[in-house]
């Protein structure tokens, strides 16, 4: 209430200079007092009340003739607003009160048809009402309208017979077409915006500007507009609605609402269409060199004119050129599309609340760009076009950011904790968490806790967060925003992920409510997850997969996401994903069998069957394995090229989003192996040599030297043993069906090994997910994986050396064959390196004493050196992940998790959903039934002790209009400093007296001032940057 008084006070004392402006906002706080009983008796109370106020705090500064003018202006003020009661109060009361009943009857309608809807009906009410906007019933309506005139047009006006209509816009549109106006369809224009007007008649400047968009809209319309038209069907439609109480009082107060409107709508009837078209041909004949001379003299005159505003307006002179181009670029567009640009420049408006821009430098920035334009052109017509229509954007703007203006904005524009709290302490408790969500203009809204992290108030932000999520309670209800806050930002997390994880853990700690009682040693715990399990659909929420991709392993290891996550892998996901796994498990063990087993029995004497085993399971694996990796690979590299996912690696290639997972990386690597491999298979170059009537004699042939073989080699000498393996290899293989030996065969084979053998390698390692059933061993792995560069630098350096001093070593004039050369230089280094290098070689290495130092000094630098600071970087890199490595374990399995819920039916899926009871309200203590959306464990009593209730309850009225007591110890050190600094200067005050105390006092005052000036200006200089969009 000190803010709207002072805020009034402040609009009447700058607008003395300009009488009418000055008469327009008294007359408009004057239709806000109506409901109050405003006498001369109490006109003079306050008046006296404001005057002993200034001269208290102005002292010998305040003038005789400054008091004679302050009494004068508020006795003017009181005068108006005795006047405006006297002569205007019963219109407005009759006006609002049978607006009031007809939209009522409309409220009633839907509640008959929605029968036991009255929870939701509230819940939307509370959404509708959150910010400063005339009511949910305004909004309904007008979006009623709107659907309904947008839809079909002329026809859209002419209604069923048949449905009786039951609200204000049915009964109009019934009585329209009843009455031959079924084709006007300017009419759904003025019935759009006319809730507008009836519900700011009190407020003239708000009526103007309404007739002012109105009058835009309906001079788009080509044919004849008769107002008196709708005044017949608006008077009809009322009569209809509110029969009961309509007298002869009701007539006159809505003829009167009409005639004012229709005076205002006549007076702009034919200029939008001459103003338009003469500013777009000032504005398209403007040169390049007027438009700078524009943008240069705009703000030179601005300034001129308000000097302060160069504390607002510190950008470069660019940000400046651009921003009067986007304003004179508003001027032409509102003609051409009013009903777009109104919803723009709210937005706008909106978001110069957070920017804390005052409304008072409007007036001359329009000013400015107006005598500037007037220097440009001789057009009557465009210059006043420009006028108007720059004036109304002005109008509009300053609409929405006083109505936007709210206390917790302002609050926020501080980055003060405290403030925000005492500004959301002025809230009824049954809104007080929409205060914090939702602020409304028209159809545009903001949240000021999603500006507040715009802005960089984190303070603020985190005051938000801790105020939404603390649970308050009296005898009836619990009053918890958890639910608010999920409803107004479904992506929350999201937002917190990308552009304030510091906030994180604030709202994950503001999910759990431990309870202080213990009972055999465990106390009860409820995690409030609902919001991150499930979105509004019931669908799986992408709250874990945003903080998966965050990153941040402390995250991952908060109580809440622990358990909610656990819950999900452990009852659901962890089964999909083996059943999904066991498909690789089993093309693993056919390749095992094929490639290590197989081949190798009775290697040489191989039966037609081990070879048709072997060939049915390679078709397996190239059919079946081969062909699901290219078409997986495919159809998702495809599906990021036509999307665009494409990421530069390197800042050289771009590749699809699909490669930038190492695990996919490893599966194109094992599609081309196995592509390599087919293209190098050996029976199928053997296949051309079968022949069939040879087969016998060769199975003939392959079976007695087996025998041969396998008899001999029980008592056979080395060399006998030789040359039965010598008559073995002369049997001739090329008869034989799938053999993998042939002339051809044979030459491929030495291409095929070790492809099989990088393939079994590249299979194993896309198994190592496996290791997500135990976070112990997950760590590990991913511990491995990220320690392993240092493995990899080590590998870089010692491969430096070996080329360096084998090149260096093959320069000398030595005998030494190891060293003979580069190649077998960097083998012999390698095999030092390695331990593998023969021992007796190092004899040789004596002959040559340069060689040797050459090798004693690599040694001594690969060997002692390098290896030693492998391990110590091994050691830092560990100890640097040691601490996170549990964490990244478990945004590992948040990962695996996301990627397999998607295969999941949803039927599975809102069965196991059930299985939470989410919709159960779950119990505090014993007995204290709370809030739904939960699940409630047992930990241990010395894991978390606290001795604290985590739920702030209060006595007293329990209605949700009251806001909450203040709590016992609520004020901060800092209030006890401000009350007492006030004490000690009231004190000398009153003990210094004479000139020394007025300057001590004088000297507190301004001190206090500086201080309070520089808290402004700390607060916005943060939206000097922004605040001239």
């Amino acid at each position: 209430m000190a803010m709207r008084i002072m805020g009034g006070i402040n609009n009447i004392v700058n607008a003395m200079h300009t009488p009418a402006a000055l008469k327009t906002i008294v007359e408009t706080l004057g239709f806000l007092h109506l409901d109050l009983d405003v006498t001369v008796p109490r006109v003079i109370i306050f008046r006296d009340a404001i005057v002993d106020l200034l001269e208290l705090e102005l002292e010998n500064r305040f003038t005789s003739r400054a008091k004679s003018g302050w009494q004068s202006i508020l006795n003017y003020v009181g005068g108006a607003f005795t006047y405006v009661r006297r002569e205007y109060a019963g219109r407005l009361k009759i006006i609002a009160s049978s607006w009031a009943t007809a939209n009522k009857k409309a409220n009633e309608f839907e509640e008959a048809e929605e029968g036991d809807g009255d929870e939701a009906v509230e819940g939307g009410e509370a959404d509708k009402e959150g910010g400063e906007t005339n009511g949910g019933m305004y909004t309904g309506l007008k979006e009623g309208s709107k659907s309904e005139a947008r839809a079909s047009g002329e026809k859209s006006f002419k209604t069923n017979s048949m449905i009786v209509p039951t609200t204000f816009n049915e009964m109009f549109m019934f009585n329209g077409a009843v009455m031959g106006f079924g084709n006007s369809v300017w009419m759904q224009e003025v019935l759009e915006s006319f809730d507008d007007m009836v519900s700011n008649v009190q407020n003239s400047y708000r009526l103007q500007a309404e007739c002012d968009t109105l009058g835009l809209r309906l001079a788009k319309y080509r044919g004849t507009i008769n107002l008196s038209e709708f005044k017949s069907v608006m008077l009809a439609s009322l009569r209809s609605l509110v029969p009961k109480d309509w007298n002869s009082a009701h007539e006159v107060a809505w003829t009167w609402l009409w005639d004012n409107i229709e005076r205002m709508l006549k007076v702009l009837m034919g200029k939008p269409q001459v103003q338009e078209k003469a500013l777009e041909r000032f504005l398209m004949s403007l040169t390049e060199d007027s438009r700078d001379y524009l943008r240069r003299e705009v703000f030179k005159r601005f300034f001129a004119l308000a000097p302060a505003g160069q504390d607002y307006f510190k950008q470069s002179t660019t940000r400046l050129y651009w921003i009067t181009d986007q304003v004179v670029a508003m001027t032409l567009e509102i003609y051409k599309d009013p009903r777009k640009m109104v919803e723009e420049l709210s937005a706008l408006g909106l978001r110069h609340v957070g920017y804390g821009i005052p409304t008072e430098f409007f007036a001359p920035l329009v000013s400015g760009y107006v005598e500037v334009v007037r220097t440009l052109t001789t057009d009557e017509n465009a210059e006043d076009g420009f006028r108007w229509s720059l004036s109304l954007i002005s109008r509009i703007l300053v609409r929405t950011i006083n109505e936007g203006s709210t206390i917790v904005m302002k609050a926020i524009n501080t980055n003060s904790a405290r403030q925000l709290e005492m500004a959301v302490a002025c809230a009824p408790r049954g809104k007080r968490a929409l205060w914090l969500l939702n602020i409304s203009v028209g159809t545009q809204s903001i949240s000021p806790f999603y500006w507040s992290i715009e802005s960089g108030s984190l303070e603020s932000a985190r005051a938000m967060l801790i105020d939404l999520l603390t649970i308050r309670a009296d005898r009836d209800n619990y009053y918890y925003g958890l639910d608010h806050l999920f409803e107004r930002h479904p992506d929350v997390i999201q937002r917190l992920c990308a552009d304030a994880q510091a906030l994180l853990p604030t709202l994950l700690d503001g999910l759990i409510w431990r309870s202080r009682l213990t009972l055999g040693g465990q106390r009860r715990v409820n995690f409030y997850f609902k919001h991150l399990i499930q979105d509004a659909d019931e669908h799986f929420n992408q709250a874990l997969e945003w903080m998966v991709d965050a990153g941040d392993p402390k995250i991952m290891c908060h109580p809440v996401v622990v358990l909610f996550a656990d819950l999900v892998w452990g009852r659901l996901a962890s089964k999909y994903f083996l059943l999904g796994k066991s498909w690789f498990l089993f093309t693993l063990l056919i390749f095992i069998i094929s490639q290590s087993i197989l081949q190798h029995l009775n290697e040489g004497f191989q039966d037609q069957e081990t070879r048709t085993s072997i060939f049915a399971l390679r078709c397996f694996i190239y059919l079946c394995s081969l062909g699901q990796l290219v078409r997986v690979q495919v159809t998702s590299v495809f599906k990021d090229i036509r999307a665009g996912n494409l990421i530069r690696l390197g800042g050289i290639i771009r590749i699809p989003e699909y490669w930038t997972s190492w695990k996919n990386v490893v599966a194109l690597l094992l599609m081309l192996v196995l592509i390599f491999m087919l293209a190098n298979e050996p029976i199928i170059y053997c296949l051309p040599h079968y022949d069939g009537q040879d087969h016998a004699g060769s199975v003939a042939a392959s079976e007695a030297a087996s025998a041969a073989a396998t008899s001999a080699s029980e008592q056979a000498s080395s060399g006998h043993r030789r040359l039965l393996a010598a008559s073995v290899a002369a049997v001739n293989h090329n008869g034989e069906l799938f053999t993998q030996h042939c002339p051809e065969g044979d030459g491929h084979l030495d291409n095929y090994a070790p492809g099989s053998m990088v393939a079994m390698l590249l299979y194993w390692t896309l198994i190592v997910d496996l290791s997500v059933f135990s976070t112990r061993i997950s760590a590990f792995v991913l511990v491995c994986g990220r320690v392993v560069s240092e493995l990899v630098l080590f590998i870089m350096a010692a491969f430096f050396l070996i080329v360096a001093f084998a090149t260096a070593i093959s320069s000398l004039n030595h005998n030494n064959k190891d060293f003979a050369g580069i190649p077998k230089g960097m083998m012999s280094l390698t095999e030092i390196t390695l331990s593998m290098y023969p021992t007796e070689h190092f004899e040789g290495l004596l002959e040559s004493p340069i060689v040797f130092a050459c090798v004693a000094v690599y040694v001594t630098l690969a060997m002692i050196f390098l290896l030693n600071l492998l391990v110590a970087q091994l050691n830092c890199a560990y100890q640097a992940v040691f601490s996170d490595m549990v964490g990244y374990a478990r945004s590992n399995r948040g990962n695996i998790i996301c990627q397999t819920l998607p295969v999941i039916s949803a039927r599975r899926w809102r069965s196991w959903l059930a299985t939470l009871r989410l919709d159960e309200r779950l119990e505090f203590n014993e007995g204290d039934v709370g809030l739904a959306g939960g699940v409630q464990v047992l930990e241990l009593a010395n894991a978390n002790p606290t001795n604290v209730d985590m739920i702030h309850r209060f006595g007293g009225s329990t209605s949700p209009a009251m806001q909450w007591p203040e709590e016992e110890g609520a004020k901060d050190e800092s209030d006890k400093f401000e009350r007492l600094e006030k004490v000690i200067l009231r004190a000398t005050r009153k003990m210094g007296g004479g000139k020394k105390g007025s300057k001590a006092g004088g000297s507190s005052s301004m001190g206090q001032s500086s201080s309070q000036s520089g808290t402004f200006s700390g607060g916005s200089a943060g939206g000097s940057e922004e605040g001239s969009q």
